[in-house]
């Protein structure tokens, strides 16, 4: 099955890529690495507001860092000129987790998108990952996420 069938069969559209929100690109290419922008977590098309351990439980933060490896999914295609079958390995994820200073979790909720991850790019798509527990991000998002790819 390619990737475009295991998005199909979840049910997953991929957004139109945003554009930057301050003075940087959404992904920059060297050789066959392309390293991707964080990705802020969006609801309704709007920023997901919250911080773990106050307003977002764990469960609502895996589905917000799911949310956000859709979006960086959308960016990769793009920065694949449109043809995810280009992606030899996802690399590397680094979340940041808006969280109060005893909230544990951020592991857990970084799953939500590396386990998106896997289910679509298969053993491609089993990276290595940060996930840190930070006290703000832009917009009070809830959840940011970066990505690091290797192109066939």
């Amino acid at each position: 099955m390619s990737f475009y069938e295991k998005l199909q069969a979840l049910n997953i559209e991929l957004p139109t890529v945003a554009a930057p929100a301050a003075a940087y690109v959404m992904y920059v290419q060297t050789g066959n690495t392309v390293f991707l922008s964080g990705h802020i977590a969006k609801k309704d098309g709007k920023v997901w507001v919250g911080q773990l351990g106050k307003n977002i439980t764990t469960e609502e933060g895996k589905l917000a860092a799911r949310a956000v490896a859709i979006d960086l999914m959308a960016t990769l295609q793009a920065a694949c000129g449109g043809d995810l079958n280009r992606v030899k390995r996802i690399v590397k994820l680094m979340s940041l987790v808006n969280s109060t200073p005893d909230f544990t979790e951020q592991h857990l909720v970084t799953n939500g998108a590396s386990e998106l991850i896997a289910e679509i790019f298969g053993d491609q798509g089993k990276h290595a990952r940060s996930a840190f527990g930070v006290a703000q991000i832009p917009m009070g998002a809830c959840v940011e996420i970066e990505m690091i790819v290797e192109l066939n």
